[in-house]
């Protein structure tokens, strides 16, 4: 089904076309929602544009094109300031665009056409360890990207890329065989773990011998040591069910688990290779990739300015020891999914921190000859009130279980006040519902290169732009249906829009397979989240201005057309960020 700004972008093409007039190679030609409604539904500078490679009066050009256009569903078309064009949809029109969502299990989101094979690598926690509220941001827009992908045709691919390998597994198995309480791993495995890592941190600054013996542990493990990797062994799988618990409350799932781990054998052969090609050398012991002198050095991720001058700041692909690190990891992890998955878009979801690694990951991916598309999709900082990033009393991050049960609680203390005649069982059900939606769609109403602060008071509101507003509109368009008397007959026959909170009701609903797609221009679910806050005021407009039960005939059914549409664009929008819809509040 095409979208009514795809059939203006239509018509204007055939406009021009109809002109004689010749587009520049690449030229766009865009339509797009009008600004303000009072001028109009749609507009288009493309006269403006069109006419200053042409040499023409912008003015002059745009009432040639109006003229030209043969568009039956135009009420009007309006030439504004220096050449803009506004469009207006006829009312016939809008009933005619909402006859045909009714029957649409797409809600008039066209499926894209080209499909591509995505890889989204998103939350990677390390095992061993609790999640935290750093892992927040990464898991939750990496789900809703992978959700909102695959709605629209992609084929997606998510992997939890864990961190299941490396220096901390020293102290990790140094502390299981000297310090394990057995009683608390069985109870809280990963507190447990937790515990044994930060107790011989602590030891390792104190006693350089310590340090000295968790290395030997680590270099055990690398070596095949049976002990050691079947500690490890443990430590993974205990983790995992950790860690799962958190993915079950969040409702998030992955295609794969492969962690650093499973690309160990990879390693020494990829960096032969690398070397053997010319494009790993050696450098102070150690092996490194340097910059491949094709990019200024302000762009080059490989060199830094030190002391006024740019020097080399070099990728170590294998340590002094031998060993290797993660980008190492990252390198083989590339190679993986291009080889095995025919990878043409690798999504990170990583905090910009990493900024400077994935920069230089994509530059060696390239080089080595990958067509793939790789993008970092980074994200900012969660801030406490004070405006500071989110730390307990005691300086450490909250861990990510401990966030969520605070949500909830407060999403309970809000439903005491708020929803009378509901049983325990059900305001703690709709509790978890209403506090994960909340915590959810915080973190997704925000552009995700911006920084928020975290407010679990403004995060549950039912007033605002919060969750709890947008289930209770979902709710609200439910209890309608519940007071019904009789059956209606939800198909596209009689359907006819007239009042004016009709139109903006229908309008908004059409744009729903406007905006979708554009959420991945830029990676932006916060575009998708705008979007339903607006549709539903949209829908409380709409249901103080027309009366729907109280209202016969088509009118009745009209609207209750419009009701049920935007019950299911809210489920289906909120469901492709993650959040959940109750039936009562």
């Amino acid at each position: 089904m095409k979208t009514l700004l795809e059939t203006l972008e239509s018509c204007l093409h055939e406009a021009i076309a109809k002109l004689g007039l010749e587009l520049p190679d690449g030229f766009p030609v865009k339509v797009v929602p009008a600004a303000d409604v009072r001028h109009g539904d749609y507009q288009a500078n493309t006269a403006m544009a069109l006419a200053k490679r042409l040499k023409m009066n912008p003015r002059d050009l745009a009432a040639q094109l109006v003229e030209a256009m043969d568009v039956a569903l135009l009420a009007e078309n309006e030439i504004a300031g220096p050449g803009f064009i506004n469009f207006r949809i006829k009312k016939e029109a809008w009933s005619t665009k909402v006859a045909s969502l009714i029957g649409d299990s797409r809600l008039g989101v066209p499926v894209v056409e080209n499909p591509q094979n995505i890889v989204v690598d998103f939350s990677a926690p390390n095992v061993a360890k609790p999640m935290h509220v750093g892992h927040i941001r990464s898991t939750i827009i990496g789900d809703s990207l992978s959700r909102i992908s695959r709605f629209l045709g992609h084929n997606v691919t998510t992997d939890n890329h864990i961190g299941d390998w490396g220096t901390q597994f020293g102290m990790v198995i140094y502390g299981w065989k000297n310090q394990l309480d057995e009683a608390a791993l069985s109870a809280d495995p990963l507190q447990e773990l937790l515990r044994i890592y930060r107790s011989v941190n602590a030891l390792c600054k104190e006693d350089e011998s310590i340090k000295d013996a968790c290395r030997d542990e680590l270099v055990k493990l690398q070596q095949g040591d049976e002990e050691n990797f079947a500690i490890w062994e443990k430590c993974v799988e205990v983790s995992k069910v950790g860690l799962n618990k958190i993915y079950d409350r969040l409702d998030v799932s992955f295609d794969h688990w492969l962690g650093e781990s499973y690309y160990n054998d990879a390693l020494a052969p990829l960096v032969e290779q690398m070397q053997g090609e010319g494009l790993a050398r050696e450098s102070d012991g150690a092996l490194c990739v340097f910059s491949g002198e094709t990019l200024p050095p302000k762009q080059d991720p490989f060199k830094e300015k030190r002391d006024g001058e740019w020097r080399d700041f070099p990728m170590i692909v294998r340590k002094k020891d031998g060993g290797f690190n993660y980008a190492t990891t990252d390198i083989a992890t590339v190679d993986y999914r291009l080889q095995e998955w025919n990878a043409q878009k690798i999504w990170y979801v990583v905090d910009a921190r990493q900024s400077l690694h994935f920069q230089q990951l994509f530059d060696v991916a390239k080089r080595r000859g990958s067509q793939a598309e790789l993008e970092h999709i980074s994200f900012g900082t969660i801030l406490g009130k004070d405006g500071k990033p989110l730390k307990t009393r005691d300086g450490d991050l909250p861990q990510l279980a401990d966030v969520l049960d605070d949500a909830i609680k407060s999403a309970r203390s809000v439903l005491e006040e708020k929803s009378s005649g509901l049983s325990e069982a059900e305001k703690e059900t709709l509790a978890k519902v209403v506090g994960i939606g909340s915590v959810k769609f915080t973190e997704l109403s925000h552009h995700r290169a911006s920084d928020y602060i975290f407010d679990l008071e403004k995060m549950v509101a039912l007033q605002g732009d919060t969750a709890p507003y947008l289930q209770y509109s979902f709710v609200r368009v439910r209890s309608i249906f519940r007071k019904l008397e009789e059956e209606v007959a939800l198909d596209g026959e009689g359907i006819s829009i007239q009042e004016d909170g009709e139109v903006h009701l229908a309008r908004t609903l059409a744009k729903f397979g406007e905006v979708l797609p554009t959420v991945l221009d830029g990676l932006k679910p916060n575009v998708l989240s705008s979007y339903l806050l607006d549709l539903a005021k949209a829908f409380h407009s709409f249901f103080e201005a027309c009366p729907v039960l109280k209202s016969e005939g088509d009118v009745r059914k009209t609207r209750l057309v419009l009701c049920e549409l935007t019950g299911r664009v809210l489920e289906k929008g909120l469901g492709l960020l993650g959040i959940q819809v109750p039936e009562r509040m």
